[in-house]
């Protein structure tokens, strides 16, 4: 998607179509709507729209107004925000991914977004870009029929600075486009996105963007005894890849250093302990905390904060084969702390274990880790919010301000000693699960135990990671949950 900035006023901007908000500043059960724009013609244009009652404000609202008098645009596309009071940028995202899915369904290819006048102009200018550019993805990759219904350009209709709002435009672009990357890389099958060619785009993304990649297969992994991921990598035919990615500025300081570690199961069958049959291949996202910090990995490279950031995906499948590590088995992790597995379909937090570890050998000072980890986060939050473990309260408050600016939802869960007692093993130092209850939260306590006493946040997207209905911003399908918060919180940790 082009993405251009006008400063020149709504009703002089010819396009395809003009999309302006209608917001409801009405107390309680009143009504009163208005579109959130100084422009007076724009203003006129949907006047007797308005008046008549057919458009209220509600958030999502559609109305469309064909060869509008006063306007030079074809059409005007009025969509609704909601009440002004709870109108903010996170809102605005959605309403610009509502009206781009509104135009898709049309075949029409450009608009101009008019910029409400409720939020700061630069921050509206990054709303828009991101939440277009999130609503114009469509995961029908593989349809025979497929239809191109991508919306080629769109222009942002704005006041105030122009070399600021041109700044805005320019990061929120590439913020927008790495939340897509990540998409496309959950979004393909198991059979197209093997760890090796999970491993194989993240080196063509560097390449692109100027990070240093390594891939490592298994006998790097036997050789750093990644005891943890080799057992659960060791049942599949596809080799595993251990992918790292380095983003070192020129003028960065030698520490902080911080380390993203990803999950990149890019099938998990659950191995012997299979899962059952119904809704299996949807397990072809369980790599999407893997795919989430490569995403992040490429934002960071063309946005260019002063920090030194590692990116580590450990890739493999977990399947079930004479192979495979069974029920009983004890593996030793490379931090030298062994794990009875009590269920091989607890993997995703062996993967990690050793990715956490190998993050602290190569230097990173602070952790962040994502991954589609646990049904229980689910049961605990539904499909609403991320899950959030954190040991340093201190970075859960930074991350928790990130969180706010990229406008997603989480919410932070307990991570005490009580839940780790769950993880006691009595044959070995640890067990893979905890049972039935808290389980989002044992898992954690067992992840906590490899990032020991470096400040560490845990991500538990597997109720996020993908979206299960479509929505009137978003399509049903991949979601790229935390790559916008992650930017924001590397951008912030290098300021």
């Amino acid at each position: 998607m082009k993405t251009t900035l006008s400063l020149t006023p709504a009703a002089q901007v010819e396009t395809e179509c003009l999309v302006a908000i209608v917001l409801d500043r009405g107390e309680k059960d009143k009504t009163e709507a208005f579109v959130s724009a100084s422009d007076k013609a724009l203003q006129e244009a949907a006047a007797d729209l308005i008046s008549s009652g057919d458009v209220a404000g509600k958030i999502f609202e559609t109305s469309w107004l064909h060869k509008p008098t006063w306007l030079k645009a074809k059409r005007l596309l009025l969509v609704g925000g909601g009440k002004v009071k709870n109108f903010s940028a996170a809102e605005l995202r959605k309403v610009a991914g509502a009206a781009v899915r509104a135009l898709k369904t049309r075949n029409l290819r450009s608009l101009a977004f008019v910029a409400p006048e409720q939020i700061g102009a630069e921050d509206a200018v990054k709303a828009i870009i991101e939440g277009a550019m999130v609503g114009d993805f469509d995961p029908d990759t593989y349809k025979s029929d497929r239809k191109d219904q991508a919306v080629q350009s769109l222009t942002v209709v704005a006041s105030g600075d122009q070399a600021k709002l041109q700044q805005a435009l320019d990061e929120a672009r590439i913020i927008g486009e790495s939340q897509n990357f990540t998409r496309q890389l959950v979004n393909e099958p198991s059979n197209r996105m093997t760890p090796s060619i999970l491993a194989k785009r993240a080196q063509e993304m560097s390449k692109e963007v100027g990070l240093k990649c390594e891939v490592h297969g298994a006998e790097k992994i036997k050789e750093l005894k990644m005891g943890a991921f080799w057992g659960v990598a060791q049942g599949s035919d596809e080799p595993p890849a251990l992918i790292v990615m380095r983003y070192e500025p020129a003028g960065a300081p030698e520490k902080p250093v911080l380390g993203l570690v990803g999950k990149g199961i890019t099938f998990d069958t659950g191995g012997i302990s299979i899962k059952p049959a119904d809704g299996m291949e949807k397990m072809k996202y369980d790599m999407a905390g893997g795919a989430t910090m490569i995403g992040v990995m490429r934002a960071i490279a063309l946005l260019k904060p002063k920090v030194k950031v590692i990116g580590i995906v450990c890739a493999t499948e977990n399947m079930p084969s004479g192979k495979a590590q069974k029920p009983g088995d004890i593996q030793t992790a490379m931090s030298g702390k062994t794990i009875e597995i009590i269920n091989t379909d607890a993997e995703g937090r062996l993967v990690l274990a050793d990715g956490l570890c190998y993050a602290r050998q190569l230097g990173c000072t602070h952790l962040i880790d994502a991954a589609t980890l646990t049904g229980a986060v689910v049961v605990a939050l539904g499909y609403a919010n991320a899950g959030v473990f954190a040991n340093d309260d201190n970075m859960y408050q930074k991350f928790a301000k990130a969180i706010s600016e990229a406008g997603e939802k989480m919410w932070r869960l307990p991570l005490g000693d009580e839940y780790l007692e769950a993880m006691r093993s009595s044959i070995a130092d640890l067990q893979n699960t905890g049972g039935r209850w808290g389980g989002a939260c044992t898992a954690a306590a067992f992840l906590k135990e490899f990032a020991e006493d470096t400040p560490w946040i845990h991500l538990d997207i597997a109720g996020t990671a993908w979206m299960e209905d479509n929505k009137p911003w978003i399509a049903k399908g991949p979601s790229g949950i935390a790559v916008r918060s992650l930017i924001e919180f590397t951008r912030e940790f290098g300021s």
